[in-house]
């Protein structure tokens, strides 16, 4: 791998990668002001293509994003969804039959090469193809019939924080104008999501419990699941600490063997059913006396060793995900900081990430 761009190493470490997680609330609202009028314009086009099958490609914190879009557009739609392997395409040259297949292409600079070619390539077979990027102007855009932009603005740091709240909400609005509705559920995220970044203290001394780790796993089911793999990408490449995310009926099926006492384990508990769905995961977790710490409901934090109670009583639980990153976006932050390392830059990454 390669890469086009990079970022410096700011004055202050971690400067720039702060101030763009401060930045998500504005983020959000310029989407919902400005953003979701074209994005109900492109969702009623393509529902009036009628697409029998959806297909997700993305790589990094965008596949995470795709990975939210899956659930939505299988839970509110019904629509069967997979995520792709561009491999079968721009290694392999697979030509598969598309026709009445739509491709949503997640990207935040829309300028990977294997990106490009196997939207392209989707299209060449006949796919409806969407790209979500925060770059109208990219290579992944010009391919694609249909352009989603997340308006999220420059992003230098190198972890990405606030391009994968726009996506997460760019892509419900998608969802949304598809069924039909008008996506009024997403409104409360700008506030709340001011309050939640606002307890920054709270969450660097939650982080000291966890400067020394040398592993963690992160676990949740449905809408959560997402953010579990987007907080342990977030982890591992700002604090290098391995960090292994799993469903929570995965986590079951034999990884449970591994926790202890000492490994910190992190739930991310949605407020509804997916958090239901992992209760007898926490009661195993509880049982084996994991150090677990919980972002989610009050209940849920009162019952665990640590945690981070969020405000999302009366939240529908598909937006839920928009803040529940929030918190784990800081916990990365301030367990790397707290580590001596600079979150802006972590080693041997680049911005853009160019794979063929």
């Amino acid at each position: 791998m390669s890469a086009t761009t990079s970022a410096g190493h700011s004055e202050q470490p971690g400067r720039i990668m702060s101030g763009e997680m401060a930045e998500q609330p504005a983020v959000l609202r310029r989407i919902l002001d400005e953003g979701a009028p074209r994005i109900r314009e492109v969702a009623a086009a393509i529902a009036d293509r009628k697409p029998r099958f959806v297909l997700l490609t993305a790589r990094g914190t965008s596949d995470n994003a795709a990975l939210y879009a899956k659930y939505l557009l299988e839970i509110r739609l019904g629509l069967p969804c997979g995520l792709t392997s561009m491999s079968t395409t721009t290694a392999y040259g697979a030509k598969p039959n598309l026709t009445d297949v739509l491709v949503i292409t997640v990207s935040q600079s829309g300028g990977s090469p294997d990106l490009v070619a196997s939207t392209q390539a989707a299209r060449n077979a006949g796919a409806v193809t969407l790209a979500v990027t925060n770059n109208p102007d990219s290579p992944l855009a010009a391919v694609s019939e249909f352009h989603i932009d997340i308006l999220a603005g420059p992003e230098r740091a190198l972890p990405a924080t606030k391009t994968y709240t726009a996506s997460l909400l760019s892509l419900y609005l998608f969802v949304e104008g598809l069924r039909g509705g008008d996506g009024s559920a997403a409104q409360v995220l700008p506030g709340l999501a001011e309050q939640i970044l606002a307890r920054k203290d709270e969450v660097r001394s939650l982080a000291a419990r966890y400067r020394f780790a040398e592993r963690m796993v992160i676990t949740s089911r449905g809408y959560g699941y997402p953010t579990a793999k987007e907080a342990a990408l977030k982890l591992m490449e700002t604090s290098y600490i391995p960090a292994l995310s799993y469903s929570g009926a995965d986590l079951l099926h034999g990884p449970l063997a591994m926790v202890d006492n000492i490994s910190p384990v992190i739930a991310v508990v949605t407020d509804g059913r997916g958090g239901d769905a992992l209760q007898p995961v926490l009661d195993r977790l509880r049982g084996r006396g994991a150090d677990l710490f919980v972002v989610g409901p009050k209940r849920q934090v009162d019952t665990a060793s640590a945690g981070f109670v969020l405000p999302t009583e009366g939240v529908a639980e598909e937006v839920q995900p928009v803040l529940e990153i929030l918190p784990l976006q800081l916990l990365a932050y301030e367990v790397t900081i707290a580590r001596g390392q600079d979150p802006d830059a972590p080693r041997a990454l680049a911005k853009v990430t160019e794979t063929h």
